[in-house]
């Protein structure tokens, strides 16, 4: 069940000020759902409209990622990729030079681990930095059920527990910094295979005459039901070529190969949430088999 609450408590919050440094789909809605539980929170991010709908929430703005570090002593970081999580944290003017004793920095954006590293690497002294990897998806995010991976001190994840509740159905230690990153990258590679797996295999069915829709009605009965299965047709299939060739350079440290993974990213490139939605209304999709791998 999800900690979330939509009720405004009558007394000021003993919670610490919250930092949100990325106002996108996943980190606009946890904004709303901290404040809605009554954190105070300040908010950064590039879209003025995104700012904007965060104050009219009840945030504070900030004025970059300096004073948000000034201001708030938990700061997550929800940014896309690597590089802008990089840039964000370690440029002149950005979150860590700006960053206090006893504050907390919670990585959020699905990275690799070395970049996790490289911020606890940079971060100063009395700084905690912890990898806090966001699954879910966006309806997790709209729902404050977010399942949370976490790698890195777990004294640190302990005190920042309570700014967590409000929007998180979940929260995990998985070991050291970094681990929740791998975790993420685990739940990465097994969503894209689902993806495929249920989408060859549907048009398989519907090729024999038995639709997606009964077929899919069926299955969500059996060992190989699945959230993915339940809500195909709310996938927005965004960020599949990111998270698997991530998935594809840790593997490489560790050499370790994904066979699987390049079959994920090589029939991805011919599912479009317009196939998908045709699949499932029982119309032909489209899909060229000497076009699928």
């Amino acid at each position: 069940m999800s900690n979330a609450t939509n009720a405004v408590p009558d007394q000021p919050s003993t919670h610490p000020r919250v930092g949100v440094l990325g106002l996108g789909a996943m980190g606009g809605p946890i904004a709303r759902f901290l404040l809605k539980a009554g954190v105070e929170v300040s908010v950064v991010d590039v879209d003025p409209s995104a700012v904007a709908s965060a104050v009219k929430a009840g945030a504070e703005p900030a004025d970059g990622p300096a004073a948000l570090a000034e201001a708030c002593p938990v700061l997550l970081v929800i940014l896309p990729t690597d590089a802008d999580v990089q840039e964000a944290c370690l440029r002149s003017g950005g979150l860590l030079p700006a960053t206090g004793p006893g504050s907390t920095v919670l990585i959020c954006s699905s990275v690799r681990p070395r970049t996790c590293e490289e911020i606890a690497a940079a971060a100063p002294a009395g700084v905690a930095v912890l990898d806090a990897a966001l699954t879910g998806g966006v309806r997790g995010a709209e729902a404050g059920e977010i399942n949370l991976l976490v790698g890195g001190d777990a004294d640190a994840l302990d005190a920042v527990r309570p700014v967590l509740e409000p929007w998180t159905s979940g929260v995990h230690h998985l070991g050291r910094l970094g681990a929740g990153q791998v975790a993420k990258t685990a739940n990465n590679l097994i969503h894209w295979a689902q993806i495929v797996a249920i989408t060859e295999s549907f048009e398989l069915a519907r090729r024999y005459g038995v639709s997606a829709s009964t077929l899919r009605a069926a299955l969500t009965h059996g060992p190989t039901d699945s959230r993915t299965m339940r809500e195909l047709e709310d996938m927005r299939l965004t960020w599949y070529v990111k998270d698997i060739e991530n998935a594809f350079t840790m593997a490489q440290a560790v050499d370790w190969p994904l066979p699987g993974a390049e079959h994920s990213l090589a029939a991805m490139r011919h599912i479009s949430v317009g196939q998908l939605a045709l699949l499932l209304d029982g119309e032909d999709p489209q899909m060229n088999g000497a076009r699928m791998p």
